[in-house]
């Protein structure tokens, strides 16, 4: 069995959970978002670029209120999307700006309550934790991997 059609089966198969988030984990160019976009095309879903789609409606909203907006706007956009179909998410380092003093990753999990999202994890895993950036880094977080499903290649 592919990578690919062990990550469709694990779509299927997360449709009864509460959060209904996969992470898709690995090394920097390990092929995650090659991934996501073999997915994309096999399902007809064009994966969404978080970074260009929330930078640009971020830009138009004033500075101190960036943080509060960026999971309404975020919700927004995955709104658009056909509610039936996985929400596929790539370039998440955007959420990780310290100066939106937001979760990024409950951000994803809040989207993964009423919908399947797949989404590329822009850092690693350690055991059972989700860590983006090096300790001595400003954007520096470190979250338990309950309620995910982390899919690693």
């Amino acid at each position: 069995m592919s990578v690919l059609e062990k990550l469709e089966r694990l779509i299927g198969e997360i449709g009864d959970l509460n959060s209904k988030l996969i992470l898709l984990v690995g090394p920097s160019c390990s092929g995650k978002t090659r991934l996501l976009w073999q997915l994309g095309a096999k399902l007809n879903i064009e994966p969404l670029n978080v970074g260009l789609e929330l930078g640009c409606r971020l830009a138009a909203t004033p500075n101190n209120k960036r943080g509060f907006s960026a999971g309404e706007l975020l919700r927004e956009i995955a709104d658009k999307e056909r509610t039936e179909d996985p929400l596929l998410l790539d370039n998440l380092e955007l959420l990780f700006e310290p100066s939106l003093q937001i979760n990024p990753l409950d951000l994803v999990k809040r989207l993964a309550h009423s919908k399947r999202v797949v989404a590329v994890w822009p850092g690693e895993l350690r055991g059972d934790h989700l860590v983006y950036a090096d300790m001595s880094h400003p954007e520096h977080r470190d979250y338990s991997r309950d309620g995910v499903v982390a899919f690693e290649i």
